[in-house]
């Protein structure tokens, strides 16, 4: 009886398994490569201001509102600097919490460069993992 109840255990235990495991989805990658200031893309490079809304076409990417302060940590490389990828903040009275994603450079304008983006990383599938 003890081995048949270790058993169902054991089988129950692996049949959940993968549905944890595969609660979110790897994205295509929008590069291969990107800078940044450091090798693990920890330091941000600059802080830019949006100029215009952005709404995102899947999950890799992150919502911008017009005036947003978004501070950018990675320049993707691949299709020259088309995508950079950053956290974007709220209000200063919002109760919605920094963003972290993707979006296109060409919406958003430098404000203040805060480190030089000199250390080329290559990118991975946690890059572009969706939950």
């Amino acid at each position: 009886m003890k081995r048949c109840v270790s058993s169902l255990l054991l089988l129950t235990l692996c049949c959940l398994s993968p549905l944890t495991v595969h609660a979110g989805r790897q994205m295509p990658k929008l590069s291969d490569k990107k800078l940044c200031a450091d090798t693990e893309c920890s330091h941000p490079i600059l802080i830019a201001r949006a100029l215009e809304d952005f709404y995102p076409q899947d999950c890799r990417f992150v919502p911008i509102r017009k005036g947003q302060v978004i501070y950018v940590y990675a320049m993707l490389q691949d299709r020259g600097s088309l995508f950079w990828a950053g956290s974007v903040q709220g209000s200063y009275y919002s109760e919605q919490e920094a963003r972290l994603g993707h979006f296109p450079s060409s919406v958003v304008e430098e404000t203040h460069a805060l480190m030089a983006a000199i250390e080329e990383v290559k990118t991975d599938k946690w890059d572009f993992y969706c939950n």
